[in-house]
């Protein structure tokens, strides 16, 4: 683990908090290009009643409007939970460079513990991942968050 992967997986836990505390799932995202954060976000889905409102899709939006480029090749996108198939698709679609998340999720993970699509030699476009950056903590979030709920 890299000090800017650490650094900036840092900024995705506080989006998470942010999210635990507006009663979304604790889940972080921070996009990045040449070392600068390009945009962050938080779950978002019981605010706006949007299904596809994950921290992971929204700093992918952001980030395409504020480059004005869909494709990422350069950029690098934190995130703290292994992203699901939906946003792991919307990684393919925008080239994403490098994804690097914190704990997996072996319910739902769309990159390396249920499905693997962003390995996947079928499809146009493989991203490299580095799993586990600050995977505890990450994790805690969550155990944290969905042990208040039950």
């Amino acid at each position: 683990m890299s000090e800017s992967d650490e650094h900036f997986m840092r900024l995705a836990i506080q989006e998470a908090k942010t999210a635990f505390a507006k009663g979304e799932v604790p889940v972080g995202a921070v996009l990045v290009a040449a070392d600068n954060v390009i945009a962050k976000a938080h779950n978002s889905k019981e605010s706006t009643a949007d299904p596809t409102a994950h921290a992971e899709l929204l700093v992918i939006r952001e980030g395409a409007v504020k480059g004005g480029e869909w494709r990422m090749t350069d950029a690098t996108l934190y995130v703290t939970k292994e992203p699901c198939v939906m946003c792991a698709g919307a990684m393919i679609n925008a080239r994403l460079g490098k994804l690097v998340y914190g704990c997996s999720d072996e319910r739902f993970g769309g990159v390396n513990s249920r499905y693997q699509l962003l390995h996947d030699p079928g499809l146009n476009h493989q991203i490299r991942v580095i799993p586990g950056v600050l995977e505890h903590e990450c994790a805690e979030i969550l155990k944290e968050f969905f042990r208040l709920r039950r």
